[in-house]
């Protein structure tokens, strides 16, 4: 490794879904700050969104925004200054993307070489895993006998490759979020299969800029401290031969650069720290240590690393049915009441008209309030508000019953609550019910492939012999016990938090804002205590673990999201909201320690 020592290689995350702001791209390519620029589009929900595009037309199934927008804006300064593009972009049709791509950049008169990498699909598998017994790693459940899409999270050696095999541009279909930037990093130093500890590094590097503004203070529990939102700058990271990384941003941008919103971001969605399974490395983040170098730099180091396990988990999706989902405001005194009382009555009607039409019952139907904080069940504060939306979601297997349900949605301008209106959008469209569901395959049954220039090239794939289990948790030292009175305090004076969802797994991080409390929190935020908290809305077992290195809890929730993404109906169906609440529940502190905190 040493002829990497002192080397730099600076990559910016230009995009964290399918639907993130036009302007990262140029901003991280302007800047002149970046070696390579990198897009995450895909999630779930995504996928399936994806899918449902590739249903209706065949040419699509990939991020559109890639080509029409990102790329059309910077692509000829992309290639002026020799950055390398490297972008999830192509879905369920990567090929198709690089297709799209290669027209554009003619029209433009360039010529970049666009490499593809192929494997992830892995839908004529299908029939035979469901035969062999396979089974949804969450619900285990069956699988179904007909499926949309099915993908395998790839990693981020074939994306090396690509680099190696002279790429300026690499697009994949379904990898792991931070693939795109781990495989420059393998590119630039070389790292191999077995450098555990250098892929967890780089690994995590791609985590915190997945997400694009995350890691600059959008989301941030302490939003108000976060300057110029209009203008937030897309980060960047600095990242060295051994796996550490600085944090920063284009300079001259908005956003926050600051340890506790790269903590929050850390946090975000791993599930076990000690046990963050990737298809190129088992990663163990909890050792891992945040520090603020100065108000625009932060650095991160100390990730581990083990063998990866010898499976891809795979993406999903599966058509169930078809939905709808209406909704209206309700104005005056009494406005929950209404709204409830309107749901209920669109559900009775529209059921009592399938019933005389020899429709089947709606498989699945919610009402949910918009303004009553209904969502915080027995934590609500309001009570009697005065200006409620309701939201009315059906699911039924006949598209032609909730075209009915689309149809007599309207008559409640009229018929029912006084008060009633809402913005004039027409009747609410029907779509189709697209479910995901998860599933591990074995690396060995995964052929991974480069194209470029018409040429494919097989990828070497380190098949991973390592276990999915993490070693002994850490336990924080007991809060010790103190001879004075408590004060309750909501937990958002003690600690910062951020939420998100894996499925129907609902992902709480929490960060001690002084690591000498944290015991203190690990001695109130039990299981036991967050599952109480919660009980209106989850039905699973919940877990914490504890991460030393910055001083956090992270804890997860099973169960929680009615099913997760487009198979939720709640208003919050990605849990994002969850740590929001949890802020609010009430943590008994000293006397002397609540004065403090004052």
């Amino acid at each position: 490794m040493s002829s990497t020592n002192g080397k730099v290689v600076r990559i910016g995350g230009a995009s964290g879904f399918w639907g993130d702001s036009m302007l990262g791209a140029p901003q991280l390519v302007n800047s002149g700050q970046i070696d390579y620029l990198v897009f995450d589009y895909l999630a779930e929900t995504t996928m399936a969104i994806l899918a449902a595009a590739r249903r209706k037309k065949p040419e699509m199934g990939y991020a559109t925004d890639f080509v029409d927008i990102a790329m059309k804006a910077v692509l000829p300064e992309v290639m002026r200054q020799g950055i390398k593009v490297v972008a999830n972009a192509g879905g369920i049709n990567p090929q198709g993307c690089a297709d799209a791509l290669q027209t554009l950049a003619g029209s433009l008169g360039l010529q970049p070489r666009i490499a593809v990498v192929l494997g992830d699909n892995i839908s004529a598998q299908m029939p035979r895993l469901r035969a062999a017994g396979v089974r949804d790693m969450f619900t285990d459940k069956a699988l179904p006998e007909q499926i949309l899409s099915a993908n395998a999270y790839l990693g981020g050696f074939a994306i090396a490759q690509a680099l190696a095999s002279g790429a300026d541009i690499v697009i994949t279909g379904r990898g792991v979020d931070s693939a795109a930037t781990l495989g420059p990093l393998i590119h630039e130093f070389g790292w191999a299969p077995a450098d555990y500890d250098r892929l967890s590094g780089g690994s995590l590097a791609g985590h915190i800029i997945e997400c694009g503004c995350q890691a600059t203070g959008g989301l941030h529990t302490d939003w108000l401290s976060v300057p110029d939102w209009p203008n937030i700058g897309y980060p960047i990271v600095e990242c060295l031969a051994d796996g550490s990384f600085t944090v920063t941003k284009p300079t001259g941008t908005g956003g926050l650069i600051a340890r506790a919103a790269v903590a929050e971001q850390l946090l975000y969605e791993i599930g076990d720290p000690g046990a963050y399974l990737l298809p190129d490395v088992t990663c163990d983040f909890r050792s891992v240590k945040i520090e603020q170098l100065s108000p625009e730099r932060v650095r991160v180091s100390g990730a581990l690393g083990r063998a990866p396990t010898d499976s891809y988990k795979v993406s999903a999706t599966q058509l169930d049915g078809w939905r709808c989902a209406g909704s209206m405001v309700i104005i005056g005194r009494d406005a929950a009441a209404k709204a409830q009382r309107t749901g209920e009555a669109v559900i009775a009607r529209t059921s009592a008209i399938l019933k005389t039409l020899g429709y089947a019952p709606y498989t699945s139907a919610n009402i949910a309030l918009l303004g009553a904080e209904t969502l915080y069940g027995p934590h609500a504060r309001t009570s009697a508000s005065r200006e409620v939306m309701v939201r009315i979601s059906v699911t039924h297997p006949d598209k032609q019953a909730l075209e009915i349900f689309a149809r007599e949605i309207a008559p409640s301008g009229t018929s029912w609550s006084p008060g009633t209106t809402g913005p004039s959008s027409g009747r609410p469209s029907v779509s189709p019910n697209i479910k995901p569901l998860s599933l591990l395959i074995p690396k060995a049954d995964v052929p991974v492939e480069v194209v470029i220039d018409g040429v494919s090239q097989s990828v070497s794939v380190a098949s991973g012999h390592g276990s999915a289990t993490a070693p002994e948790p850490f336990i924080p030292a007991p809060w010790p016990d103190r001879a004075e009175s408590t004060v309750d305090v909501p937990l958002a004076q003690l600690a910062w938090a951020r939420s998100g969802d894996k499925g129907d797994i609902s992902n709480i991080g929490v960060v001690a804002r002084d690591a000498a409390c944290l015991p203190l929190l690990w001695q109130q935020l039990t299981p036991e205590a967050v599952h109480a908290y919660f009980a209106h809305l989850v039905r699973g077992p919940v877990a914490r673990f504890y991460l030393p290195g910055i001083a956090a809890i992270n804890i997860t929730l099973e169960q929680a999201l009615d099913g997760g993404g487009p198979a939720s109906s709640r208003m919050d169906p990605l849990g994002k909201g969850m740590a929001q609440m949890l802020l609010d529940m009430p943590i008994a502190v000293p006397a002397t320690l609540a004065k403090s905190l004052a």
